[in-house]
């Protein structure tokens, strides 16, 4: 897979969105994947909405399948749910998953949701019953040996986060093996839409959600913050990109020909999604990252 950021042109407006190679699995195409998400249906949700998700983000799976693809064993999947990731990963790799979610406190802590799709080899359609342990990452530990996972995924889950990020990695090191790997994605908060919304004065924060508190995202990263929440957590990082995933709006929002002169030297750093995968390979800082933090004791924060 290719891990570094396609540079962009400096002459064409045209060349403006991050596109890396998309790491389609074996035999696959734009179309088979496509397929597999358009004969998809979760049970009870609605279909409308689900459908507007995947034809916005597939290229999002895509992606973050490239960065798991190849590694093996026991897979952790936080934040499974609409479990378009999981079916890449159930037909195209060899983990063993198991699927983690947050819904509320009204579910029980062992639950399931049934899945249709068309298997992308044969066609046919088939169902799964996706069983996942519920639980606030934030609020409670994870129900889980330590060293008993040699891949976590926690995607578009930390931008949901409300209290301590810090924390859930440091349960994510921890059900982790030494050495085992992170795949962490996330919106960038740096994406060159949003970079046009603050020059055009409008806000960028996400609005409040009909899901609740978790429904919003909480709190962004950019390329660069990620990197340090990562290495501070004692993961050395593999792979960081941004890319753009869906249509880029920016020349909608403001002129791009007068935002490029400022940000041409970090080109590559304004896509709308950030991608990583690190290996747990260090100790953990012993406090919190005093960047991340505030209002809490001085001898609590790493300055």
């Amino acid at each position: 897979m290719p891990l570094n950021d396609e540079m962009l042109s400096p002459d064409k407006l045209d060349s403006l969105p991050l596109k890396p190679p998309l790491s389609f699995p074996d035999g696959q195409t734009e179309a088979s994947i496509t397929g597999l998400f358009t004969s998809y249906e979760l049970e009870g949700a609605p279909k409308e909405e689900l459908h507007n998700y995947w034809h916005q983000d597939w290229k999002r799976f895509i992606y973050t399948y490239g960065l798991a693809s190849g590694l093996n064993g026991r897979c952790l999947e936080l934040g499974a749910n609409p479990y378009f990731t999981t079916l890449l990963l159930k037909y195209f790799t060899d983990l063993d998953l198991t699927l983690a979610n947050y819904f509320g406190p009204q579910l029980a802590p062992r639950s399931a949701q049934k899945v249709t799709a068309a298997n992308p080899q044969s066609g046919a359609l088939e169902t799964h019953l996706f069983e996942f342990e519920h639980f606030n990452l934030e609020e409670t530990q994870f129900p889980f040996d330590s060293h008993s996972f040699d891949l976590v995924l926690l995607c578009e889950v930390i931008e949901h986060l409300q209290i301590d990020p810090f924390k859930v990695l440091l349960e994510i090191k921890r059900v982790l093996k030494p050495g085992g790997h992170l795949v962490l994605t996330t919106p960038n908060v740096n994406r060159l839409e949003n970079v046009c919304r603050m020059a055009a004065g409008s806000n960028i924060y996400d609005p409040y959600s009909g899901y609740g508190p978790y429904g919003r995202h909480n709190r962004e990263y950019n390329k660069h913050e990620l990197a340090l929440l990562l290495n501070y957590c004692g993961f050395d990082l593999e792979v960081l990109f941004s890319a753009d995933v869906h249509e880029n709006i920016s020349s909608n929002i403001f002129p791009v020909e007068q935002i490029l002169p400022l940000v041409r030297f970090r080109e590559n750093d304004l896509g709308q999604y950030l991608f990583s995968r690190s290996r747990n390979g260090r100790a953990a800082g012993s406090k919190r990252p005093g960047w991340l933090y505030r209002s809490y004791p001085a001898a609590d924060l790493e300055p």
